[in-house]
């Protein structure tokens, strides 16, 4: 007679009876009082945000290669159009981008994998997006050079991104450290929307492009300060002129929103390096004043 002390009863609960093709995604979170929880599943509304954003940085990548296949069978002016399409869906992906973290507070379903996600949706609408771009439109006239600017600006948003994730909760949530991806993405996009609109072409302006993409890489991985705009309070009380400031940038944007969105984020772009130096000529004067003193 065998001995069956030893030997372990059959599982026969569906979940291992059953393989599914995709695994079912389970997170532990903490609950009210700290102990980890197991939960099926993600969130439905924050990643449909991040989706749209991720399906939005898709469509500026397939509008930038497809616009000069069209320039041999519709024309240059088409070929414009589709270069334009593919800089407003970074915008469009800049917005998305922005509202998910904050549908995901508001609900209250942050979650590991949306932050993820993100990220990773940030990485092709902010990083390869606005580099093919770029190149498609102005680069590849430089040649070897040209996309190796483009590869540096990729790369430095991926670095950005990756560098932003280990930093959350230790760094003042005042200020980027750092020009954000969306930023960069912003300035490249816009200079190629604006660029069009004025129907100048990319070879016309490569020693522009060039130093322009390069310098918004760089700036994604500098140690400048950005101010983010988090700690903006939007229900405390303004000046009555700040309405009408406010007002008068919408209707700019809204008339020319291609020359106003570059100016806008060209002038945010430098203000981190207008900082620094500003900040180096108030540490200078203090310590000149300091050994005057002594």
């Amino acid at each position: 007679m065998k001995d069956q002390s030893n030997e372990q009863p059959e599982d026969t609960s569906i979940e291992n009876k059953i393989s599914l093709p995709v695994d079912e995604y389970i997170e532990e979170v903490p609950d009210e009082k700290g102990q980890k929880v197991r939960h099926k599943g993600v969130y439905l509304l924050p990643n449909l945000f991040t989706t749209a954003a991720l399906f939005a940085g898709f469509y500026s990548i397939v509008s930038a290669m497809y616009a000069p296949v069209v320039v041999a069978h519709e024309g240059i002016e088409v070929a414009r159009d589709y270069f334009i399409y593919s800089a407003i869906a970074i915008f469009i992906a800049m917005i998305l981008d922005g509202l998910d973290g904050r549908v995901a507070r508001l609900t209250n379903t942050q979650s590991a994998f949306g932050a993820e996600y993100d990220s990773l949706s940030d990485m092709v609408a902010f990083g390869l997006a606005p580099a093919l771009l770029a190149f498609q439109w102005s680069l590849a006239e430089a040649g070897k050079l040209g996309w190796m600017v483009a590869f540096i600006f990729v790369a430095c948003a991926a670095l950005r991104l990756a560098r932003f994730n280990v930093q959350i909760g230790s760094v003042d949530k005042k200020y980027f450290i750092g020009l954000a991806s969306p930023s960069a993405a912003a300035v490249v996009a816009s200079s190629v929307w604006a660029f069009n609109k004025l129907e100048i072409g990319g070879e016309s302006v490569v020693y522009l492009m060039v130093p322009l993409v390069a310098a918004a890489g760089a700036l994604m991985v500098s140690n400048f300060k950005y101010y983010s705009f988090k700690t903006l309070d939007i229900k405390s009380r303004v000046p009555f002129i700040a309405i009408l400031v406010i007002v008068l940038l919408f209707a700019i944007i809204g008339t020319a929103p291609a020359y106003a969105l570059f100016f806008i984020f060209f002038g945010y772009t430098i203000s981190g390096p207008i900082q620094f130096l500003l900040h180096l000529k108030k540490r200078d004067k203090n310590k000149s004043q300091l050994d005057n003193n002594l």
